[in-house]
């Protein structure tokens, strides 16, 4: 039942989704998921920016808020815009009629987007956007091209036009027309932020599990000491 749970909620990401970009170059992000304050951080641009489009269907807010380290008044009141109740799931608001009206397509669950992905194509993607007046949207993406998703992060980006491509590298090379209201190291912090958020997202129980993880290997080094020593015991007489 578990195991259809999960296959079932990795088909809600576009199949189109999981093509795009596949064998593009894309840049390295550091995950760090015991770095709290990062975590706390990507929440937060995740309920600004994304929660208004793409759900995380399969989180609730108080969980996240127990795991992060928030409290239940910052949680009311900086993180829950699309509801009131602690105990709900993270969902939009938005109708999926609506969405597919405006984008031609419902925008994914991100619940589970990080295991589908790679953390370096998501961190890579959302730095990735350029103006292209081709586009229905105005916006297009070297790493998933034609995507339907605009840049909702313009506003801090800036807006860059496609130079080209490295040759060396294979990477996009982009020309700022207008710098956001971030620098590129914090908006590459920023982004870097929210990827380790959504990597968390995907597996909550990483974190606990990692924790447990460094109880255990000391358990085990203890008892290899002590069974040592008991082999010792065991074995003097012998020699």
């Amino acid at each position: 039942m578990r195991r259809f749970i999960v296959v079932w909620a990795l088909a809600l990401v576009s199949p189109v989704c999981l093509a795009a970009g596949a064998h593009k170059p894309t840049d390295s992000v550091y995950i760090n998921l015991s770095d709290q304050a990062s975590l706390q951080r990507g929440a937060r641009t995740f309920v600004n920016y994304c929660l208004s489009c793409h759900s995380a269907a399969y989180m609730r807010y108080n969980r996240m808020a127990k795991d992060l380290g928030i409290s239940d008044s910052v949680l009311k009141e900086n993180l829950m815009f699309a509801s009131d109740k602690p105990g709900d799931l993270m969902k939009t608001n938005m109708a999926e009629e609506d969405a597919k009206k405006w984008f031609g397509v419902a925008p994914p669950d991100l619940t589970l987007v990080a295991r589908v992905r790679k953390p370096d194509w998501i961190y890579t993607y959302l730095r990735s956007f350029y103006l292209d007046e081709k586009s229905p949207n105005g916006w297009n993406n070297t790493l998933f091209e034609n995507v339907a998703m605009p840049h909702v992060l313009y506003s801090l980006q800036g807006s860059q036009r496609l130079a080209g491509m490295d040759p060396e590298t294979g990477k996009p090379q982009f020309t700022v027309v207008r710098q956001g209201s971030l620098s590129p190291e914090e908006y590459d912090t920023l982004i870097r932020d929210l990827t380790n958020f959504l990597v968390y997202l995907a597996e909550p129980i990483k974190l606990k599990r990692h924790s447990i993880g460094v109880f255990v290997i000391l358990f085990l080094l203890v008892f290899l000491v002590l069974a040592y020593l008991l082999k010792k015991e065991y074995w003097k007489d012998v020699h």
